[in-house]
């Protein structure tokens, strides 16, 4: 029998690339000069992240419930000059990930020629399950490093809501200072900018 044809060719594993070859790291410019001349279409499932193309995870039912429902308890509270995204690509110094959800700042015709930026994204919310190791490490280190206020792991392994804060560059790796974990029962203060938004329920957050 012939063995199926993959619709991508298999992912090398950091341990599966010899330690002589040299990658060259893609700039966000680059990355949407690709995008301009359709070497990269909406259809391909990557994003960039610290200068790499990233293949982005297919989604589970659970996964798109739960993206869906942070949404829309979101948008419930967001006030005008406010609105929100999913899935959407926010733009940084070398990345350019595509958070589940994210607060932008302003209006949606201010982005028709570019994509938020990061001092107009005050908190991006991933969504996790087998994602949540990449979540915890590289998605965080990304948001830390550009001074993202607030970063949400709506964890779905756990069923728990995870919110990190008070983002900082030390030596080491960015990072954040402060983590609160929510459990099913809690409520999450929606904070922007000093900004009480309003308050939602974890469980009203879980599928």
């Amino acid at each position: 029998m012939c063995a199926a044809v993959a619709s991508h060719p298999p992912i090398a594993k950091p341990q599966d690339i010899p330690r002589d070859l040299k990658l060259w790291r893609l700039s966000v410019e680059q990355y949407h000069e690709m995008a301009r001349a359709g070497v990269l279409t909406e259809d391909d499932p990557v994003e960039l992240l610290e200068g790499w193309l990233v293949y982005k995870v297919t989604k589970n039912p659970p996964h798109s419930a739960a993206t869906h429902l942070v949404k829309d308890a979101l948008e419930q509270l967001v006030p005008a000059g406010w609105h929100i995204r999913s899935q959407d690509p926010i733009t940084l110094a070398d990345s350019e990930p595509e958070p589940d959800v994210a607060i932008i700042q302003g209006d949606i015709r201010r982005y028709v020629e570019r994509h938020p930026s990061a001092s107009e994204t005050p908190l991006v919310v991933e969504v996790s399950d087998s994602t949540l190791e990449q979540d915890r490490n590289t998605k965080m280190r990304i948001y830390a490093q550009a001074q993202i206020p607030v970063y949400w792991i709506v964890n779905l392994v756990e069923d728990c809501v995870e919110v990190y804060t008070n983002p900082s560059i030390g030596e080491g790796a960015a990072d954040y200072n402060d983590c609160q974990i929510y459990e099913v029962e809690d409520e999450i203060p929606v904070q922007v900018n000093d900004r009480l938004f309003g308050i939602l329920k974890v469980a009203d957050l879980l599928p």
